[in-house]
C-alpha cells in the first residue's frame, strides 16, 4: 500500500498542472454544491470557492513556512502555475473578448456613464482607505483602489505597477469582500433601488463591477437579469485592468 501512494503521489507530482487543475475543480464543485444546499445560491459557488482557496493558502503558509502558499506543498505545486500572472491575464483577456460591444451599445449613455463613475469611484475610495491605513505611496494605493473595484483588476494593477505581494494580497482580500457584500446585500437593496428590469441591471453591473457579485446578487433578485449586469460588469472588469495601471495611476501619483 505505501509503494502505491507512493508512486500516486511521484505521478501527481510529475504532471502537477494537470494536478492543479483536478483540485481546483473538485473545489468549486464542492463550492457551487454548499451554495445550492447551505445557502440556496444566495451566496455565489465562486465567493465560496475563493474563500477555500485563501484558507487553503493560508494552511500551506503555515505548514511550510514557505511564501507561496499552498503551492510550496510540492504535490500541489502546479497551483502556482496555473494561478500564475499568465494564464490570469489569458482568462481576463478571453473573458473580454466574449462580449459584443452591438450588445453593449444599446446600454446607451447611461451604461458608459455607469461603467466610467463605477471603476473611478471604486479606485478612489480604495485608495483613500489605503492612505487612512498607512499606504502613502502611489503604487499601493492604486493597487488596493484597483481591488477595490474587483478581486481581479487589483493584481493587474499591482503586478503592472510592481507593487509587493503583500499590497496585492491586500487587493485580493478587498475584491473578495466587495463582492461578498454585493453578492449578499442586492436582494435586499434592489425593491428600492428599483432593480427589476434589464437597464436598471445593466447599469447596476457598470457601477459595481464585481462580475461573480453582481451575477450571484441578480440571480437571487431575479435570475432574468442576470446575463445584462454580468455584461457591463464584465466590461467593468477590463476597463479597470486598462484604467488602473495608465490614468488612475497617474492621476493619484499627482495627487500624492
Amino acid at each position: 500500500m505505501t509503494e502505491v501512494f507512493e508512486s500516486l503521489q511521484q505521478v501527481l507530482t510529475k504532471y502537477s498542472l494537470v494536478t492543479a487543475f483536478a483540485v481546483v475543480g473538485a473545489t468549486v464543485w464542492i463550492s457551487y454544491i454548499a451554495s445550492e444546499r447551505l445557502t440556496r445560491g444566495r451566496l455565489h459557488g465562486s465567493a465560496i470557492a475563493i474563500l477555500i482557496g485563501l484558507l487553503l493558502a493560508y494552511i500551506g503558509g503555515v505548514v511550510t513556512g514557505g511564501s507561496k502558499g499552498i503551492a510550496d506543498i510540492e504535490i500541489l505545486s502546479g497551483i502556482g502555475v496555473m494561478g500564475g500572472a499568465m494564464l490570469r491575464d489569458l482568462a481576463i483577456v478571453a473573458t473580454a473578448l466574449g462580449v459584443r460591444m452591438d450588445e453593449f451599445r444599446k446600454t446607451g449613455i447611461s451604461g458608459i456613464v455607469s461603467l466610467l463613475v463605477g471603476v473611478v469611484m471604486s479606485f478612489l475610495v480604495g485608495a483613500v482607505v489605503a492612505y487612512g491605513f498607512g499606504y502613502r505611496d502611489a503604487v499601493s494605493m492604486t493597487t488596493i483602489g484597483g481591488g477595490a473595484a474587483t478581486y481581479i483588476v487589483g493584481p493587474v494593477t499591482g503586478t503592472a505597477l510592481g507593487a509587493s505581494s503583500d499590497v496585492i494580497a491586500l487587493s485580493v482580500a478587498a475584491g473578495l469582500i466587495k463582492s461578498i457584500l454585493v453578492m449578499t446585500m442586492t436582494p435586499f437593496v434592489a425593491p428600492y433601488i428599483g432593480l427589476d428590469n434589464s437597464r436598471s441591471a445593466l447599469i447596476f453591473g457598470g457601477l459595481m463591477g464585481t462580475t461573480s457579485g453582481v451575477a450571484g446578487g441578480l440571480a437571487a433578485t431575479d435570475p432574468k437579469l442576470v446575463p445584462y449586469g454580468a455584461m457591463t460588469a464584465t466590461f467593468y472588469t477590463g476597463l479597470g485592468c486598462l484604467l488602473g495601471p495608465s490614468v488612475l495611476f497617474m492621476l493619484i501619483r499627482s495627487i500624492v
